[in-house]
């Protein structure tokens, strides 16, 4: 199940974007509850952050697998929003109870955001 683009910020088609794929495996279905509840707060977080374009959630609920695909104006507006609450909160929480994560970065044209899940996916190693 994929989540719609959610568009944050306007979007420069002849300007470069940093695009970023987490991989998120939980390595217990009675965590998915508390996940998804930090999931509802973290997208409230990205509504009103500075820097963030848009994001989408991939989930796999049955193999407890997750992605989050996003794009931002800089590398400093995105480690700002992993630091700030609920998102620095919510990593901290969930974190023991992850599997190995996996975060992938690149650059992105503004034509071509919001990026596709297949071609986000190509980038990571795990199997979708």
């Amino acid at each position: 199940m994929d989540t719609p683009w959610k568009a944050i910020g306007l979007v420069e088609m002849n300007r470069e974007y940093v695009a970023l794929l987490s991989y998120l495996p939980l390595r217990s279905y009675r965590k998915i509850p508390a996940f998804l509840r930090y999931a509802f707060q973290i997208q409230r977080q990205l509504s009103r952050t500075p820097g963030a374009i848009g994001y989408s959630l991939r989930a796999k609920l049955l193999s407890r697998r997750f992605w989050t695909l996003s794009v931002w104006d800089d590398d400093r507006a995105l480690m700002e929003f992993v630091r700030s609450a609920p998102h620095g909160e919510a990593m901290k929480s969930i974190a023991p109870h992850m599997g190995a994560t996996e975060f992938t970065r690149w650059k992105v044209a503004g034509s071509a955001v919001p990026p596709a899940w297949d071609d986000a996916m190509k980038r990571e190693s795990k199997e979708s």
